[in-house]
């Protein structure tokens, strides 16, 4: 039994301003206390780090919710000073592994039972007007969103190259110039920028999440009348916020997307989704087809995928109603197969990088299966220029995806001293034996370790194959036949690219 330290509400509050600050790579001053963490733009490798490195803190333990449940630094920092000195000032057991208080989770009221079917309702104006829709291969000025993001960046380059049109790029930002660096900088990280088609960028000031997509009822009425074809990659990929934190970019800001396309004259919509559509425990262990329509949603459990399963519901009833669409559904996407480019805080580098730091990766049923940037890009472009296109579903899976232990033994190779023990070794070890954010595993571990639904299972269980579909992608590879886009093998060349940039980069420590 021990006494833990109570910290003020003040105190709490400084120390999330000073950590919060150094994610954003801001000034703590320039932190607003009453600003939506959501508006912050964290990804779900932020938000970890920063309840990881609060309950250190605080020394109790911190549901990575409370971000969605109290969203800005004063409630949340409000909220942990009440459950300090709810522990505080009194003896409770400890848990000798972790040094934290033994599970004490905060009242949070849960929300209803979410019927996700209920969810799918599109606003009843958004309709095509009377003129019929006449595809055209060649157009003049696309609308696209999700250009600040990994895959963003490809497409863009991609259209700049195989079309003489204007990218107009939904982009949050002060001005129009902040929002032009913004783009820049993203391309540039990847090795994409080309000062030759800058010109062709054209930044839009806007917010995914707002009515209009946060642009004025005249610069989207505007965008509307001129644009002649709309690719929608963004969304707000956190894997820790529930359905309700991430409803109003993901679902709405896909409805507002569809009210573009409705307005003045017919646009097609190029609609990236997922295959975490068919996450559903019904799904399992069955071949889901391109075609195949998708009515289950029981047993999808992130509130990422949830909103991509009702997103991509919307766009299916914008199609019924005369909106020409397409569906492109990736996988998890790996880096560029030419260079190796990715982005460095995705959750699998993260992953893969904190299990050589400890040694040992899980023992786990996983087939590698992620998709190449280049690849995903190149089919989305290609397939959407085509007529036959319109209505479809695309799988840009991995057609021939390999084992983990593939890779770990690809990683072994490297010199890299890396075993494979089992799972419930493996999560003893995360909880045990890491102490230290130096391992990114350290920081994940709140995500890792959360248990869902009522068999209590964590998110690694929730991908084994045993529980997964098993996604073809032979109709979108015969599609794609004659184009010569053709998915790199998933071979020692491919990992020996991937790993230079990230040895290059300093994210891979060869040492």
């Amino acid at each position: 039994m021990t006494t833990k330290q109570v910290y003020s509400q003040e105190e709490i509050q400084a120390w999330l301003c000073s950590h919060l600050a150094s994610a954003l790579q801001v000034e703590a001053a320039e932190v607003d206390i009453q600003q939506s963490l959501e508006d912050y733009g964290l990804d779900s490798t932020q938000a970890m780090s920063i309840v990881t490195q609060t309950e250190k803190m605080l020394g109790f333990e911190v549901s990575p919710t409370l971000l969605w449940h109290y969203p800005n630094v004063e409630m949340l920092s409000q909220r942990l000073a009440e459950e300090s000195a709810e522990l505080g000032g009194a003896d409770v057991a400890t848990d000798v592994a972790t040094d934290k208080a033994v599970v004490h989770k905060p009242n949070i009221v849960k929300p209803a039972t979410l019927d996700l079917g209920a969810e799918v309702v599109l606003d009843a104006a958004i309709r095509p007007p009377s003129q019929s829709f006449r595809f055209v291969g060649q157009v003049d000025n696309i609308f696209l969103t999700g250009g600040t993001g990994f895959l963003g960046a490809f497409l863009i380059q991609e259209l700049l190259q195989q079309t003489n049109a204007d990218i107009y790029c939904l982009v949050r930002g002060d001005d129009i110039t902040a929002g032009k660096q913004k783009l820049q900088k993203n391309l540039e990280s990847y090795g994409l920028w080309d000062e030759e088609f800058s010109p062709r960028v054209i930044p839009v000031l806007g917010d995914l999440s707002l009515p209009y997509l946060g642009i004025s009822t005249e610069g989207f009425e505007m965008l509307a009348a001129n644009v002649d074809s709309i690719y929608h990659s963004a969304a707000m990929l956190n894997y820790v916020y529930p359905y309700p934190a991430l409803k109003a970019a993901n679902v709405l800001g896909t409805q507002e997307v569809l009210r573009m396309a409705s307005l003045f004259k017919v646009k097609p919509v190029h609609y990236v989704s997922s295959v975490a559509v068919f996450e559903s425990s019904a799904y399992a262990g069955q071949i889901v087809k391109e075609d195949d329509d998708f009515q289950h949603w029981e047993g999808i459990f992130l509130g990422y995928s949830q909103t991509k399963w009702v997103a991509e519901k919307l766009v299916k009833l914008a199609g019924e109603r005369g909106i020409p669409v397409t569906i492109h559904r990736p996988p998890l996407i790996s880096g560029d197969s030419r260079t190796g480019a990715c982005n460095t805080d995705d959750f699998i580098n993260l992953v893969i990088k904190g299990c050589i730091q400890m040694g040992c990766f899980p023992d786990v049923d996983y087939m590698l299966d992620a998709s190449p940037v280049d690849y995903v890009s190149k089919a989305i472009v290609y397939l959407s220029r085509q007529k036959e296109s319109i209505g479809k579903a695309f799988h840009l899976q991995h057609p021939q995806p390999k084992p983990l232990s593939y890779l770990i033994d690809w990683i072994s190779s490297m010199g890299f001293p890396v075993e494979m023990i089992p799972y419930k070794q493996w999560q003893a070890k995360l909880i045990n034996d890491l102490s230290s954010a130096d391992n990114p595993l350290y920081t994940l571990r709140p995500f890792l370790l959360e248990k869902w639904s009522d068999e209590q299972i964590t998110i690694p269980d929730l991908y084994l194959q045993s529980r997964r579909p098993k996604i073809s992608c032979e109709e979108t590879l015969n599609a794609l036949a004659g184009s010569g886009i053709v998915c790199p093998p998933f071979d020692s060349q491919l990992l020996m690219t991937h790993s230079a940039f990230l040895i290059q980069n300093g994210f891979l420590d060869i040492a």
